[in-house]
C-alpha cells in the first residue's frame, strides 16, 4: 500500500510517498481501507518534531480518516466488513490503511462523504465537547466564541447554535466576522477595533456571557473573562496566539464563576463511549442538514506536501482533506 512517511523532522516538505507493507488487526482492532484523511495545524508542527505527541520515525501524519472497514481483529463485534466509518487515530492517517481500535471507529450515515466524515473529530469533536460535557451550556444562554473564525472557532459558533444558544463571534477583521456570521454568529466583536470587554458587555445589557470559548489565549482571555456573567464558565480550548495568560484569581472569586479545561484528546482516551457518541450526534446533524462543515480542498496522497503547505501558510479557510 502507498503511505506519505516523515522520514526525517524537516516539516512537510520532508515527506516521501513509498509502498509498506499493509498492516494486520489485533484484538480489538479493525482495518480501515481509507478514502479520506484530513489534515491540521499540528500535523505540520508533528513532522517537525515540535507537537506533544512524539512517534518514532518513519510515521504518517493525519489524525483523522474515514473508509471502509476491510478486516475485523480477534474478538471484535459492533461493526461489520464493509461499513463505512470514520475514526480519530492520533497519527498515521495518511495511508491507504489503517489500523483502528474499534471502540474509536463511528458509523457514516448515508448522504454524509467520506471527505467531510473524515474531517469533524478535532474541531467538532472539542467543540460538543467543551460546550456540552464541560461546559454545561444551555439553550437561551450567551456564548462568546474567541478565535471564531479559525477552524475550532467555527464549529464552536455552529455547535452552540445547534444547543440553543446565542453566539457573540470574536475575530480580528470584518472579513472574518462575516464568516462567522455565515455560521450561525448572532452578534459580533471586532477585537483589533473594539474593546472586548466592554463590547461584549454592551452587547449582553451590562450583564456578562455565560460561557467564553476560548482558542486563543494571550491578552483577549483576560478581557473576556472580565466580561464574563455572575457563576459564567470560561472553557480554556486552546492557545492559537501563542501566549498562555496569567490569569488573576481574584476575578474567578468576584465573579463567582469556574475556569475549565477542555482536553478533548485526553477525553478521548479515558472516555472513548462518550467520544463515539458526542461523533454520532454531529454526524447525524450533517446528515439531517444541519451542520455543513466547510471544505478548503482534496488533494490526492501525492500531493500531501502541497496541501500541508496550504495549512502552513495559514491560507485555509475550512479543511484540508486528502482523497484516496
Amino acid at each position: 500500500m502507498k503511505a506519505a512517511l516523515c522520514k526525517s523532522l524537516d516539516g512537510p516538505a520532508g515527506l516521501v510517498i513509498e509502498d509498506i507493507a499493509a498492516p494486520q488487526p489485533g484484538p480489538g482492532e479493525v482495518l480501515i481501507a481509507v478514502k479520506a484523511a484530513a489534515l491540521n495545524f499540528f500535523d505540520t508542527l508533528i513532522t517537525r518534531g515540535k507537537y506533544q505527541s512524539k512517534p518514532d520515525l518513519p510515521f504518517s501524519p493525519a489524525a483523522e480518516v474515514a473508509g471502509v472497514i476491510e478486516a475485523l481483529g480477534p474478538g471484535v463485534t459492533g461493526v461489520r466488513m464493509g461499513e463505512r466509518v470514520a475514526a480519530y487515530v492520533g497519527w498515521g492517517g495518511a495511508r491507504e490503511k489503517v489500523v483502528a481500535k474499534v471502540d474509536a471507529v463511528v458509523p457514516i450515515p448515508d448522504g454524509v462523504s467520506e471527505a467531510v466524515a473524515s474531517g469533524i473529530s478535532v474541531t467538532y469533536g472539542t467543540a460538543i465537547h467543551g460546550l456540552k460535557d464541560r461546559g454545561h451550556l444551555k439553550a437561551g444562554e450567551t456564548v462568546a466564541v474567541l478565535g471564531a473564525a479559525g477552524g475550532a472557532g467555527l464549529a464552536a459558533v455552529e455547535i452552540a447554535k445547534l444547543m440553543g444558544a446565542r453566539v457573540i463571534a470574536v475575530a480580528s477583521s470584518a472579513e472574518k466576522l462575516a464568516v462567522c456570521r455565515e455560521h450561525g454568529a448572532d452578534e459580533a466583536v471586532n477585537y483589533a477595533s473594539a474593546d472586548l470587554k466592554d463590547g461584549l458587555r454592551a452587547l449582553t445589557g451590562g450583564r456578562g456571557v455565560d460561557v467564553v470559548y476560548d482558542c486563543v489565549g494571550g491578552d483577549s482571555s483576560e478581557a473576556a473573562l472580565r466580561a464574563i456573567a455572575w457563576q459564567g464558565r470560561f472553557l480554556v480550548v486552546g492557545f492559537a496566539s501563542g501566549d498562555i495568560p496569567k490569569i488573576p484569581l481574584n476575578l474567578l472569586l468576584l465573579k463567582g464563576c469556574d475556569a475549565i479545561g477542555v482536553f478533548w484528546g485526553e477525553a478521548v482516551k479515558r472516555d472513548p463511549g462518550a467520544n463515539r457518541a458526542n461523533m454520532r450526534q454531529v454526524l447525524d446533524w450533517i446528515a439531517q442538514g444541519k451542520l455543513a462543515p466547510r471544505i478548503h480542498g482534496t488533494y490526492p496522497l501525492a500531493d500531501i506536501r502541497e496541501a500541508l503547505g496550504v495549512i502552513d501558510r495559514r491560507e485555509a479557510v475550512g479543511k484540508v482533506v486528502l482523497a484516496l
